[in-house]
Parts: C-alpha cells; structure tokens; sequence
C-alpha cells in the first residue's frame, strides 16, 4: 500500500525565510510554488453578508522528495485503514497487544494500560473512551455504562474533560463484548483516540432555546462530518454490523464535495485517507458568553452568532488552541485559539473542513511533538494560515463578529429547561462516579427515565426532570453525597484532575488520588491567612504536562515535573480566557503551603476590588511573588489588645494574657481553649 499524504489537489506553501517558533523550530519549510488567487466572483450575497471571493483549487505538490516519518504513520500506512495487526493481536492469548496494536487500537477508542502500583510481571487492561458529542447520553447507554463498569471494569465510571466516559480496567478477552454491548445500546467509542476529530464539545445545558440547540445540533453534525468512514470501527468490534442513524443529508453532502482539492477520490476515507490526521484534533461549539467549553483551548473553537430576534445567522471561528507540551523542551508550549474569521451557518461545515484538510496537508508529520495544528499555526502565522483554508474552503472568510465577555457556567444545582421540564446539575468530584453514588445515580435515572449529560468539567445533568420529581430526587441524590453546589466546598466545585496513576502510562506523580487532600490543604491555608469559605480559585492538577485537566489554564495549575513534585502555572483567570504561565519548577507535594501561603496571604491584603487570584499574580508579576515566597516566614502577627466580646475587664485581659504567653498563645486563644475545654466537660456531663 501506498502513502497517501495529498489529496486530488493538495496545497503548497512557498518556504518562509523568517517564520520561527521558539528556540528555532522552523515548521515545515516545504519549498512550493507560491499561491494566487483568482479573480473575484460576485456571489448572491445572504442578508447583511458582504461581498464572497472565490479561490483558487490548491496547487499539487511535487513529492518527489521523501518526507521523514515518524513510527506511527508508518503503522497507519500498513494498517488497511486502521484494522491490521490489531485484528490479529485481538485473538492471541496474551493479555496485551503489541506495539503497533496499541497505536491502532486508539483509533477505536480504546488505550492499552497496566497498573502502575503493582510491582513485577504487568496486569494489563484497556481503558475505553466513549465519544459522546455535546455530551448526551441517553438513558440506554448511561445505565448499559453502569453494567459494563460493574462487570468487565473496576466498578467505577469516570466522566472526562471532554464530555465523555471513560471505562477503565476491561480485559483484553472482554473488549469485544463490552464493544459491542456500547455500540449496540446507542453509544460509541469510534474516535474518542487517535490522530483524528475527538469528541465535539458543546454546552451541556438543555436549554430550549435556539441558540444552545443548534449550537449542540452543529457539534452533532461536525462529529459525524469527521466520522472515519472505512468501516474498520464496526469490522472490528460487530462484525461488520453498521448500527448508525441516518445522517442530516447537509452532512453527507459536505463530505463529499471535492470542488476545492479536499478529498481522496474513490478512498474508503475520503476525508481522512490512510493517514488521517497528523494528531489529535479538537473542536467545540458554544454560543457567546458561555466558556463551559474552554473554547480556546481547542484546535477549532466555533462560536454561534444570532441577530437579534435570536436567529442563529453565522459562526466566529477561533484556531490553532491546545494544551499539550513537554517538560525542558521550549519549543511545544499551550497555547489559545485566536480568531480566523466569520461563515454564515450554511458554510460552518464546509469551513471546518477545509480547517482540518489543511492541518492533515501540511502538519508535521516526523516528530509527532510538534504534530499538533497550534505548531503550524505558530509557524506560518495566522494570515498564512487563513490563505491556505480560503482555498480548500472556497470563499474568504467574513471578519469576525464582536462579542461580549465570555463567563465559566457549570449549570450545578437546579434549573429550568425552558420547555415546562427542569434539569439538575451534579458536582462530581474528579468525574469519578462509584460507590453509594453509583448506585443511586442509576436508580434515579431509570426509576425516572432520564437522559444525561456531560459537562466538560467532568459534572453530570440529569434531564427532563418533572416538577413534582424535585423533591424525592433532591431527598436521594443528598442521601448518596450528591448535594446541592451551595454544600459544596467552593474550592472543589472548580476543581479538576487527570487519572494519572495508577494506570495512565504518561503519569509522572498523582493527580485524581492527589487532588483531595491538597484541596483541603489550600482551604487550610485560607483559613490561616483569613480568606473566607466563599472564596475561591479555580485549580487545576495533572500528573504529567500533556494537560488533559487544561491545567495551563487554570488560576493555580499543578503539572506533575516527578515523583511527588509538580510544577506551579499561574496566572489563568476564573473564566478561561487567559493562559497562565510556569512559576515554580519541583516543587515537592510536602512544601506546597511554603509556596501557597505568601501567595494567597498577600493576595488577601493587596488585591483590588472583586480582583481574582490569577489577575492578581499577573498583575503583581512573578518577580514580586518569588520574592514573596522566598522571605515568607508565616503570617504576620496582629498587635496584641483585649477583645471586649472576652474580657469584661482589661485587669482581667492582662492577667490572661500572662497565662498564655506561658504556653506560647494570645490571650485570645487561651480563652477560647478555656471556653472549648468547659462546653466540652458540660455536654460530657463531667461539669464541676
């Protein structure tokens, strides 16, 4: 088989003398003849749409020269579209698959893991990632979820940052059958991995409104859009069964037009072809205001735009996001969507098409660090960039539309639909669902037969919900921990973490295992400096720097560097708009507050009005910060004086307070361990 890296007509881009990333990495630097554009062509413009250019069809390379590939593209070349060996390696005895497997295998969904925490001969397992767009889930495929989790997994279900499910620990003889069981019961896990679209995101709140609903219908299309095509998933997995609904005919339409070069001709992936994509590749939809998405942290980040009887008329489109980076190496760094430009919503597909097409010609392909479309992006520069689109696109992009300020919405606690129904948002500590909480959540969904959604902060909706349902449900979800926001600590409802250990093979220290305890260590240290319960940063914690939590984005993020030592990012704001940057290098778990204190206690005292903790540290600067934190010596004191609410007297104050700097206390604190000490001795009914 032959390596397919160009479509019909592929684009070429002339080499660029001075376009650098950071620390000299050049992109891609292919020689090419130089685009033109041809004449304009005056379209039938729609309503408050200006004048719409057509381009030209992309030039074909000369591929004459052989391009350096990395492993893995190599293992997709000689797959036959993504089946062999792992079809082979699935009927072995052994517990794993090889390593050829391991990489085909993510493009089913699934990743190959062993346990970390054991020593000796490896336990291995698969861990299964369902792509579930706007995260919906019907109620099928929540309570089959729960059932497989029981059976084949380690009793737990875990809801990721992408609005999916990920099912840990299924033996490598059980993936067919549990496969089978999510696809047959209206799921999927066909691209939740691998180098091609992963889930599209979208606002998780059932809203009935236009806007919300055609944002979601829009991820819906897209998903299906970027659906590989070749049949390997459901060859796989169902014996060739193709269990799919019909797709919206617009869909089908936009895959397969080739007006501008974007396709492979007569291939089972006409999008894709037998490489697919360089990496990953992330999308989200959202309408203004609501970031629930972390819109600019993915390579297409869509924004609906309305008129103003609430019509959706067009989309803002933001590229080049993504979190991912490596440690020491300053060349791959995060980095935030920035605008491309507006479609009116009859184009949105074609437009995201042509994205990606672009990012499948002309990413890297040899060191797969640098694979991802922020990397070509910051090489090329965005006017560049948005040349090469217009010409698989077909049209030039509208500029972009105005928009108000974006704001973090978790859609926790109770709310209406809008539609006569209410739905419920749950706080899920680290989106890991077990025990007591398990149980009930499935009782609850079938008893009332309610659908689901995901949110991309790793919580749970619970849909169409009666209002006569309210209480009982409320009364059953408290009973098994699952309590009302305003229950809950602020610090946690904001919170996220990667799995990390035991089973995530990249992990360098802990962060889901880790997160609770260095939550209450933070709340400790407000207590202690004086911030108050109600207050709050948000705090992000991964066990290595791929940034799956989006820590990078976080006001205080926590990026495993070693064993027990994290590096500290600051600087990100409460609704996802800001990139924090990198304060502290190894910073072991057990001297956190050394850093922690100085941080928050001068953010308690020189903070300006409503000042969040990430404006704060950007605005003070880190070279303040570090030296705050390298002349903290602990909270100051405040002067000693008698409080009038204690001490009748100051005779008496003097006199307690000569007693407590015996034991080396405030007269304040000794009389409050005398008051403790006497209510204590009465409710024990030892009382003198």
């Amino acid at each position: 088989m032959t390596t397919s890296f160009g479509a019909a007509k592929t684009v070429t881009i002339a080499k660029d003398s001075k376009i650098m990333l950071r620390n000299g990495f050049n992109g891609l630097n292919k020689p090419a003849p130089s685009l033109a554009l041809t004449k304009s062509l005056r379209l039938s413009p729609s309503s408050s749409l200006s004048l719409i250019r057509a381009v030209s069809t992309p030039i074909k390379p000369d591929t004459a020269a052989e391009t350096k590939r990395s492993k893995v593209e190599i293992i997709k070349e000689h797959s036959n579209f993504i089946r062999y060996p792992l079809n082979e390696e699935l009927l072995t005895d052994a517990p794993n698959v090889n390593e050829a497997a391991t990489q085909i295998i993510k493009f089913h969904g699934s990743y190959q893991q062993y346990n970390r925490d054991e020593r000796g001969q490896r336990s291995y397992s698969f861990m299964l990632r369902t792509k579930n767009p706007s995260g919906k889930v019907p109620t099928q495929l929540y309570l089959t979820m729960d059932d497989l989790a029981d059976e084949f997994g380690i009793g737990t279900l875990r809801l990721t940052t992408r609005q999916t499910f990920q099912l840990h620990g299924v033996l490598k003889k059980d993936l067919k059958t549990v496969m089978s069981s999510i696809i047959k019961n209206m799921g999927s896990t066909l691209g939740a991995c691998g180098d091609l679209n992963r889930n599209v995101l979208a606002p998780a709140a059932p809203f009935a409104r236009k806007d919300y609903c055609f944002a979601q219908k829009t991820a819906e299309d897209i998903a299906a859009l970027l659906s590989p095509q070749s049949g390997f998933y459901y060859d796989m997995w169902v014996d060739g069964e193709k269990i799919m609904s019909a797709e919206p005919p617009e869909v089908v339409k936009a895959r397969n037009d080739n007006s501008h070069g974007t396709n492979f001709p007569d291939s089972p992936e006409p999008i894709y072809g037998t490489q697919f994509l360089p990496r990953k590749f992330k999308v989200a939809v959202t309408v203004p205001t609501d970031n629930s998405v972390d819109i600019l942290t993915n390579d297409i980040g869509l924004v609906l735009v309305s008129d103003a009887q609430g019509e959706p008329q067009g989309f803002n489109i933001y590229i080049g996001g993504g979190m991912g980076r490596t440690h020491r190496v300053e060349a791959t760094f995060p980095r935030l969507a920035e605008p491309l430009g507006y479609v009116p919503i009859e184009d949105i597909l074609y437009a995201v098409k042509a994205i990606v097409v672009t990012q499948r010609e002309n990413g890297r392909r040899d060191d797969r660090k640098y694979s991802r479309m922020k990397y070509l992006i910051s090489s090329w520069g965005i006017e560049k960039f948005r040349n090469v689109v217009e010409q698989y696109y077909g049209k030039k992009f509208e500029p972009f539309h105005e928009l108000p300020e974006w704001e973090f919405k978790s859609y926790l606690g109770w709310h209406e639909q809008g539609d006569g129904g209410l739905f419920c948002g749950l706080h899920v500590d680290n989106g890991r669902i077990g025990g007591k909480m398990k149980q009930t959540l499935r009782e609850v969904i079938e008893k009332y037969n309610l659908s689901v959604r995901l949110t991309p902060n790793q919580n749970i909706i619970l849909c169409d919900i009666r209002g006569a349902w309210k209480r009982p449900i409320t009364i059953a979800l408290a009973q098994a921990g699952l309590l009302h926001p305003r229950y809950v600590d602020p610090l946690n409802l904001t919170a996220m973490a990667c799995p990390a250990f035991p089973l995530c093979p990249l992990a360098i220290t802990e962060a889901e295992r880790g997160i609770p305890a260095i939550l209450k260590r933070v709340r400790a240290v407000f207590e202690k400096v004086g911030l108050k319960f109600n207050e709050s940063v948000v705090i992000r914690i991964t066990g290595c720097p791929n940034g799956c939590a989006r820590p990078y984005m976080a006001e205080l993020g926590l990026v495993g560097d070693g064993p027990n030592s994290y590096q500290i990012w600051l600087g990100g704001t409460p609704n996802q708009t800001s990139l924090a940057r990198s304060f502290m290098d190894k910073v072991k778990i057990q001297d956190l507050e050394k850093v922690f204190e100085p941080l928050f206690y001068y953010w308690k005292r020189k903070r300006q009005s409503k000042e969040s903790f990430g404006d704060f540290t950007t605005r003070m600067g880190f070279e303040k910060l570090r030296e705050w934190v390298d002349k903290w010596e602990g909270p100051e004191v405040a002067p000693a004086r008698y409080n009038l609410k204690l001490f009748a007297d100051k005779q008496t104050y003097e006199a307690v307070d000569e007693l407590a700097k015996l034991q080396n206390k405030t007269a304040h604190q000794l009389a409050m361990d005398v008051i403790r000490n006497y209510v204590g001795s009465q409710h024990n009914g030892k009382g003198e």
